[in-house]
């Protein structure tokens, strides 16, 4: 019988595990978009200098939260949460690192963050994504969102969702549970 389980807590948004996530995250997407739109992987100049430029602090409470998602203990996967205005919270940097996906966590990951954006006072949660990342469209999907008109002007977002926040017993508590965790 396996026992290995996920579990997914916050983070601060600038801990060694969360970095070398965002580093992982980052490059993937990159590359991705890269590969498709010009043949080649990010230059390494630019990936360094965007990896710096997006840090992480807007995913820092009392206006955000980072989680991180572990497999067996080792860290495995993120997602944040951001305040954007009085009843709205933008989920970003959902990741898994590959090896891993297909396991669960990536909604386990995104049922976490949409309770720490219930937390944070979120009534709803929007998010945009790629075309080119369709099992990120997928997961969504699956997960209740539904695509709507553009609420940014990105340049690399293609596809805008959005998900209302439905209350449970656990938003109206004092204090939600500060982990999630699921068998394998």
């Amino acid at each position: 019988m396996n026992t290995t389980s996920w579990t997914v807590a916050p983070e601060p948004y600038d801990s060694p595990a969360a970095a070398a996530l965002w580093r992982a995250y980052y490059t993937e997407v990159s590359d991705r978009w890269y590969l498709l739109h010009k043949g080649h992987a990010t230059d390494p100049v630019e990936l360094e200098r965007a990896i710096a430029a997006e840090a992480g602090s807007e995913l820092a409470p009392p206006r955000g939260q980072l989680l991180l998602a572990r497999y067996a203990g080792e860290p495995a996967g993120t997602a944040g949460v951001r305040i954007v205005d009085a009843v709205t919270a933008e989920l970003t940097r959902v990741y898994v690192r590959e090896e891993l996906r297909g396991k669960g966590g990536a909604a386990l990951l995104v049922a976490a963050a949409e309770d720490a954006a219930r937390a944070l006072g979120a009534a709803a949660i929007r998010l945009d994504t790629r075309s080119d990342l369709v099992e990120a469209r997928s997961l969504y999907a699956r997960l209740g969102y539904e695509e709507t008109a553009p609420h940014n002007d990105d340049i690399y977002a293609e596809h805008w969702f959005r998900k209302p926040l439905a209350p449970t017993p656990r938003s109206r508590a004092a204090a939600p549970r500060p982990s999630r965790t699921s068998p394998c």
